[in-house]
């Protein structure tokens, strides 16, 4: 890799990174605003004190959907978000992330013709 290419995918890297946190800084601060600081679940009340312990669950699982009328959020302690969480991976089989980037299955076989090329007759 040329030095240039380095420097170049450091600075991708970290204005992803930026952006993502950009954004994730962004949905919670609104749905503070919109929504009283309560658990949606366990009906949990926060402070400002404990208010890091209340977090915007996707009700959707796509953190990319944001409306900004806050439909697709729902603000739950972080218990009852690892919970949903667990709860989705349970009933999928598979995390919200990896269902997004599933594979498709082979449709090939490789070992079709196997005893051909191995020239044995059996």
């Amino acid at each position: 890799m040329k030095p240039g290419d380095a420097q170049r995918l450091d600075r991708l890297v970290a204005d992803a990174r930026r952006a993502a946190l950009e954004r994730g800084q962004g949905y919670r601060e609104q749905a503070l605003k919109l929504y009283p600081w309560v658990c949606g679940r366990c009906a949990r009340t926060f402070t400002r004190e404990n208010l890091r312990e209340l977090t915007v669950h996707h009700r959707n699982h796509d953190h990319d959907d944001n409306p900004a009328d806050g439909s697709n959020w729902e603000l739950l302690c972080v218990y009852c978000h690892d919970n949903e969480h667990s709860r989705y991976i349970d009933h999928t089989g598979i995390s919200a992330t990896a269902a997004e980037d599933a594979t498709k299955a082979a449709t090939a076989n490789p070992f079709a013709n196997l005893k051909a090329l191995l020239g044995r007759d059996e």
